[in-house]
């Protein structure tokens, strides 16, 4: 597999609060990339750092929520053009949310970041959460993506995001 992975730091934030971001987040990526490979060989990620403010403008004008979110996934139909990478998509991730859910919750910065890479990634190569049956799949593969890079569960009991 080979997946080229475009990191981009759009707040500030990021390098202030969690200065190994960038190889953070590319860790992440090549797990849920390891684990569950996308069909495109070779192809291309794109994550982008970024702030709640945009995030929210993303989330209001691609999905009709005027609000923050942690994660957003923007897969893409991949262009495929002889010896040129076919682009997979974007994940942008919320720094503001992440942080806030991650103290809310007692978890790491640092296993929060990782957990919704891998979530975005897995968004990008098809998974979803849309039957309960779906969210089980992925939440599993989560669960053991995780567990191989030292992040603990992020998952209740009861199935639900922490």
């Amino acid at each position: 597999m080979s997946v080229a992975i475009a990191v981009t730091i759009e707040s500030d934030i990021w390098a202030a609060r969690l200065p190994d971001a960038e190889a953070l987040v590319e860790d992440a990526a090549r797990a849920a990339l390891l684990a569950a490979p996308p069909s495109i060989d070779p192809a291309e990620l794109s994550i982008v750092l970024a702030d709640d403010a945009l995030v929210q403008t993303l989330n209001s004008t691609y999905r009709g929520k005027d609000a923050p979110t942690n994660v957003l996934s923007f897969p893409q139909e991949p262009i495929m053009l002889p010896g040129i990478p076919a682009p997979l998509g974007d994940v942008i991730l919320a720094f503001e949310t992440i942080a806030s859910e991650a103290s809310a919750q007692g978890k790491t910065l640092n296993d929060h970041v990782t957990h919704l890479v891998v979530h975005g990634v897995l968004h990008i190569v098809g998974f979803d959460h849309e039957t309960d049956l779906d969210a089980e799949t992925m939440e599993d593969l989560e669960r053991r993506i995780l567990d191989v890079m030292g992040v603990a569960d992020p998952y209740r009991l009861d199935g639900t995001l922490q």
